[in-house]
């Protein structure tokens, strides 16, 4: 599709201001008006030609995109976009002069596909925009992120309670709708997000849904065999210790680990790993019966 130069249509400079647009485009309507040449098809040609120019130049916002673009206007062109109503009229300023009225027809193919763009993006423009999204983070004790916790968020002159469900784990992104930075319409607000951060816990251990724990056994125990009430994230736990443990043995107990997000009764599993402990400043009984041991071992 060729260029048409609205301005050398109009014959006027490129920075003509809008009220010689005006004056030329009446001077030139009616000079080619086609009650004043019947039959004469190159005027009728240039009747067009003129309203076209005129459709352009004299919207602001028209004249514009069409000086931004200009011979590069193709480059530019997004045919997808492309303008399919053919119903629809534009109607010129000119009543006063008895023009009458130009339509959609009349414009040239050119015209038609240079403003395409032009609609499409207004219609992107008038939808509503949704505004920002804001991010913030916070953190939480393993025993919390066990059993499910809450926080309070102050968000400018808002106070949002944060509840966090039983298994939350290190990095995990939960979004509150509609508490970000406002958009370009009533309630078209963006969205919080806030981060967890799970913190590192003294004797656990996380690793998925699965707890690694230490615990220290004492020799007599780790030989003889014995229960010991071990301390959880579960609360109080009896373990059987079996005879001739072993330092370094991992116990498994099924289903005593971490709950798993959002699957509600599904727990990961607990792993004891067995410090068995030597006994320090053993006195002279001691040591003797020690001796006597390892005598008959």
């Amino acid at each position: 599709m060729d260029y048409k130069d609205y301005y050398k249509i109009l014959e006027i400079d490129k920075k003509a201001t809008q009220a010689e647009v005006k004056k030329a485009y009446r001077s030139l309507a009616k000079k080619n008006h086609p009650d004043k040449n019947l039959g004469d098809k190159k005027a009728e040609e240039s009747f067009k030609l003129v309203n076209e120019a005129n459709e352009v130049l004299a919207n602001p916002e028209k004249r514009k995109q069409y000086d931004e673009l200009g011979e590069n206007w193709q480059q530019n062109q997004h045919t997808q976009n492309q303008y399919q109503n053919s119903n629809q009229k534009y109607y010129q300023d000119n009543a006063n002069q008895g023009f009458g009225d130009v339509n959609d027809g009349d414009f040239s193919d050119f015209f038609e596909q240079f403003f395409a763009q032009q609609r499409g993006g207004n219609r992107q423009q008038n939808q509503p925009r949704k505004g920002g999204d804001y991010e913030t983070e916070i953190e939480i004790s393993l025993q919390e992120s066990y059993s499910g916790t809450s926080r309070i968020i102050q968000l400018q002159d808002e106070k949002i309670r944060l509840t966090t469900k039983p298994g939350t784990y290190t990095d995990q992104r939960l979004r509150i709708k509609n508490k970000g930075s406002k958009g370009s319409s009533e309630g078209n607000h963006g969205d919080l997000f806030v981060r967890i951060k799970v913190a590192e816990n003294s004797k656990y251990v996380r690793k998925g849904d699965d707890i690694y724990h230490n615990i220290n056994v004492n020799m007599y125990v780790a030989v003889l065999g014995d229960d010991i009430i071990l301390e959880t994230l579960s609360g109080k736990l009896k373990v059987k210790i079996a005879s001739g443990t072993q330092n370094g043995k991992s116990l498994r107990l099924k289903g005593k680990g971490m709950p798993v997000y959002g699957k509600h009764g599904i727990f990961g599993d607990l792993y004891l790993i067995i410090q068995v402990k030597i006994p320090e400043n053993l006195n002279e009984k001691q040591k003797t019966l020690f001796e006597e041991l390892k005598l008959i071992s």
